[in-house]
Parts: structure tokens; C-alpha cells; sequence
């Protein structure tokens, strides 16, 4: 079995952009947030980006959605710290796993389908008429998850093969599970894997509200939340991670951030107490023992305390962040995320050994345990 380490990360949300702006986001008293836009939903948008930056031709960027390009640049801003940016041989060998949702809706056409609708003798043939003829076929084809993955390839050169997930935070925490689990078998040498997520969208707060998941009031800590009704605050933002064995890591001479020692991910029955067991398992079948806990929480009422209970009983003296009171609720992106933060606490000697925890809105479970390279 090969060590598989982390020598490259590219983070952007609220926080603003990069590893710095992210550990400083940890003790802050609260995240960039939008309680205006979207009222009474509050959001946590993402800090401007200079997107010439990453992505040079403005015809690249006039193509992409907004989770597109956040995500492209993230993606950037990890091969540039893995020192790969400018390395056309090895991104022609370098695989990439992207954790993605479903694309944007176009309102316009929403829109008017819609109101059409009300009219229609037959609202079912009327409905499928228009989303075959008012939807023409890029516009379709730009909903796709994978376009994401194919941006990073065009704007980047990262040409290996190529995998997207889809399944919110599961695809996150999922999409980290196989680059480390095919690096640590000797099947690959190096992955560039993250996720993206745009929240500042009517469709995705209207899907979420409908199952209760929202929290509309004044920001509050997500430890705080369950007792106030509870619910979680999207975010926009993306992560990405240049992964890689150790010995590939060393020939090549990059700087190793921190090293990835496991990860395990579930889907298990939401019962009382259910998150709680399934996180103490996963943390036992880790050897975890922590001395930083970065959780991905969601805020949302009973998996909140049950998560809350379980970081406790893991690690009590261990210090515990959530991401979503520094960077909101980034959905595919929030294990990224997560294990960006714990890396860059490793490298900054602020941590030996992390623990990463990803408790999904409804479904999923995930943990990674992170210790110093050496």
C-alpha cells in the first residue's frame, strides 16, 4: 500500500479565496452572509474572484455557470500550489474526479412553461412539447454535471481519465474515498479532486425549503441552531486537491501538506442516535485520534446534536470547527472543503492528526482521518 498525500489545495466561498483567508475564517465571528437576496433565506456568497486569473480566455468563462467557474478555479489555484500548473506531462496523465450536482435552471424558460401551463387542455403534452422545443440542445447539454470535469480538462490541460459524482455531500466525501483508494492500491500516481457549489440560486433554496432543511433567521453558529427549530445555510464556494503517493510526491520534490490516512463513507438508517454510531464506528475504523475536528454539520435539527455527541465522545479535548459557521453549507464541495482546511492546519503545524467529518442534509455519512506527512 502506498501513502497518499496532499500537495496541492485550491479553496474559494465566503471566506474569500485560498488557505490563509480559510484559517483565519475559523475564528472569526461569523461568515460573509447575504440576508437581503433571498429573504428571509439567508446565504453565504462567495467572495469576488478575478476569474481572468485561471481562466484566461473570457469565451471560456461566458460558457460557464457560475459553479462552473468557481469550481475551474479552484481547480487552478490547487495545481498551482502542487507546482503542476505549467507541467503539460504529467496533467496529461493526471486523473480527475469531480463531485457535482445538476446544473442550472433557466428561468426564463421555467418561467413561461409555467405560466403556460395553467392554460394548457393537456398540461402533460403541453409540458413535454416545450422542454423538448423551448430547451435547445446546448442549453440542455449546459445542465449537465460532467461539464464541470470537462472545463478543468479544456481550461487546464488535466486530460487522464475523468469520473464525476453526483449525490450531494456523499458524491464529496466519495469522490476523495476512490483517488485515495486507487493511489493507495499503486492503480494511480496522482488526482486532482474536489467539488463545486453555487448557492445563490432561487431553485435550489426553493428544493431545499420543501423539505424543511432552511434556516431563515439571522445567522447563527451551527452548533446553535438545533435549538431554535435548526437547518442549514447554503454557500457558494468550490475546493479542489492535488493528491498523490508519497513516492511520486518526493521524485518530483513537492511540498507534502498533509497526508491522507483513511477514509470511510455510509449511508445509514437516520434513527435516533444513528449518526452518532455510525460516526464513532467510522472514527474506531480510522484509529482516529484527533487533536483538530473540522465537521461539515449542517445545522439541521437532531443529526446536529447527534454529530455534536459523537465528536465529543471521539476526541474530548479536541479543538472542533464547522465549516458552516466559515464557509456555509457547500453541499458537494463541503468534504473538499473540509479536508482542505484540516490540510492546511496540518501544514501550518497547527494540527498533527485531523479529523474530518461529512454528516449529509438526509442521507450519508463520511469521515477522513489526516495526519503530518512525516
Amino acid at each position: 500500500m502506498h501513502d497518499v498525500v496532499i500537495t496541492g489545495l485550491g479553496i474559494v466561498s465566503a471566506a474569500g479565496e485560498g488557505a490563509e483567508a480559510h484559517l483565519a475564517g475559523l475564528t472569526s465571528a461569523s461568515p460573509r452572509t447575504d440576508i437581503e437576496t433571498f429573504a428571509p433565506y439567508p446565504v453565504h456568497p462567495v467572495m469576488p474572484l478575478d476569474y481572468d486569473r485561471q481562466i484566461a480566455k473570457k469565451s471560456d468563462q461566458r460558457q460557464m455557470e457560475p459553479w462552473q467557474k468557481l469550481g475551474c478555479y479552484a481547480a487552478g489555484l490547487a495545481l498551482d500550489a502542487a507546482g503542476v500548473k505549467d507541467d503539460a506531462e504529467l496533467k496529461s496523465r493526471m486523473h480527475l474526479i469531480v463531485a457535482a450536482g445538476g446544473g442550472e435552471r433557466d428561468y426564463g424558460v421555467d418561467g413561461q412553461i409555467l405560466t403556460g401551463l395553467r392554460q394548457a387542455d393537456n398540461p402533460g403534452v403541453f409540458l413535454n412539447e416545450h422542454l423538448m422545443g423551448d430547451l435547445r440542445p446546448t442549453l440542455f447539454l449546459a445542465q449537465l454535471s460532467n461539464l464541470l470535469a470537462g472545463n478543468i480538462s479544456i481550461v487546464h490541460g488535466v486530460t487522464g481519465a475523468s469520473r464525476t459524482f453526483m449525490g450531494e455531500e456523499s458524491s464529496g466525501i466519495d469522490a476523495i474515498r476512490i483517488a485515495q483508494a486507487r493511489i493507495a492500491s499503486g492503480q494511480n500516481d496522482i488526482f486532482l479532486v474536489g467539488g463545486s457549489y453555487n448557492a445563490e440560486r432561487p431553485d435550489v433554496l426553493l428544493i431545499y425549503e420543501m423539505g424543511g432543511f432552511l434556516w431563515k433567521q439571522p445567522f447563527r453558529p451551527v452548533w446553535n441552531r438545533p435549538a431554535e427549530g435548526g437547518g442549514m445555510i447554503l454557500g457558494s464556494g468550490a475546493a479542489f486537491l492535488v493528491l498523490e503517493s508519497r513516492e511520486h510526491a518526493v521524485a518530483r520534490g513537492a511540498k507534502i501538506l498533509a497526508r491522507i490516512a483513511g477514509v470511510t463513507s455510509d449511508r445509514g438508517r437516520r434513527q435516533p442516535g444513528g449518526v452518532t454510531q455510525a460516526l464513532k464506528a467510522q472514527a474506531d475504523q480510522l484509529g482516529a485520534k484527533p487533536d483538530v475536528i473540522i465537521s461539515g454539520a449542517t445545522g439541521v435539527e437532531g443529526i446536529t446534536e447527534d454529530e455534536q455527541a459523537a465528536l465529543t465522545a471521539i476526541a474530548p479535548n479536541a479543538a472542533i470547527y464547522a465549516t458552516g459557521d466559515v464557509i456555509g453549507h457547500t453541499m458537494e464541495a463541503q468534504a473538499p472543503a473540509g479536508i482542505a482546511i484540516a490540510a492546511a492546519l496540518i501544514a501550518k503545524g497547527q494540527s498533527n492528526e485531523a479529523l474530518v467529518t461529512s454528516v449529509g442534509h438526509r442521507r450519508g455519512e463520511g469521515s477522513v482521518r489526516l495526519t503530518r506527512a512525516s
